[in-house]
């Protein structure tokens, strides 16, 4: 296939170019010289397959500290499916998130819900997704159904709280590793950990995607583990495996986010089963930063 992968040289991206090697790759990422802007306003190859990842996203603290900065995100989107409409891919994945759920969903730990793909609407009540990179992401899958409505063939995918052993370190996963790696005590929780995920491992993302795109299932499609993990959860089983018991001092004053965010994986496990325990990534991750130490 001729492939274009957007974003190419993101922590996700990196692990579609490694699962699609052997095909005729076409990258762009602004960090390897080209930005997708320029790209899609001058470029009018016909792909068979558009992977569409490149976007501003930032850890938590850019999320709520640097809204505005995530804004590009809206312009990169709206110029990828102006330039679809102009040249005709055969497939387009294209990455939502589950910060466009509406917050109001997320906010209760005494009432835990799983968020279902029907719980985001495009018409009607629309409920307010999570900041900028939220909205951002709710107008991306507006743009998505105005394309597949031209004709087009978009699959979208939410994904919950991707993780793995090479990503950068603004994310909490990777943050928290590094600290039981090199034994830190205290150790530091932003918030007061209580904040739940849904930790789901690149590996699965990327073959679940690739999956769903070779049996062309439409469509949102939530990609979680349904496994509900506090961040105080996290830290201890990532300590645990470290081989130390560490005090766990809360940030009280840090940027934590919703307060339950865990997908509803019934429409995944439908065609694709997450293959990566939590435990698993977590050993893989802490052996990984061991050896580049």
């Amino acid at each position: 296939m001729k492939v274009l992968i957007t974003g190419s040289s993101g922590f996700v991206g990196r692990h579609f170019v490694r699962a699609l090697d052997g095909h005729d790759l076409h990258l762009v990422d602004v960090a390897a010289g080209t930005d997708a802007r320029d790209f899609f306003r001058l470029n009018h190859t016909r792909f068979d397959l558009v992977i569409h990842l490149a976007a501003v996203v930032g850890g938590r603290a850019q999320i709520e500290g640097a809204p505005l900065s995530l804004a590009v995100d809206l312009a990169i989107d709206a110029d990828m499916f102006a330039w679809a409409w102009r040249t005709r891919p055969y497939r387009i994945v294209y990455f939502s998130s589950s910060a466009a759920y509406p917050i109001d969903l997320q906010n209760d730990l005494s009432r835990p819900y799983r968020l279902h793909e029907s719980d985001l609407k495009l018409t009607g009540n629309i409920g307010n997704p999570d900041m900028t990179y939220g909205w951002a992401k709710l107008t991306g899958e507006q743009l998505a159904q105005h394309a597949e409505n031209e004709g087009l063939r978009v699959h979208v995918f939410r994904p919950f709280s991707g993780f793995g052993e090479d990503q950068d370190l603004a994310y909490p996963f990777p943050s928290f590793i590094r600290r039981a790696a090199t034994r830190q005590d205290p150790f530091t929780v932003w918030g007061d950990g209580e904040q739940v995920r849904d930790w789901v491992h690149i590996d699965d993302i990327v073959n679940a995607t690739l999956t769903a795109v070779e049996e062309d299932v439409p469509g949102p499609v939530n990609l979680c583990t349904g496994r509900d993990t506090s961040f105080n959860e996290l830290a201890a089983l990532v300590c645990e495996q470290a081989g130390y018991k560490p005090e766990l001092r809360h940030i009280l004053d840090a940027p934590q986010g919703v307060a339950y965010r865990v997908g509803d994986p019934t429409k995944l496990n439908s065609f694709y089963t997450p293959k990566v325990a939590l435990e698993d990534g977590i050993a893989s991750a802490l052996a990984a930063t061991r050896g580049r130490a």
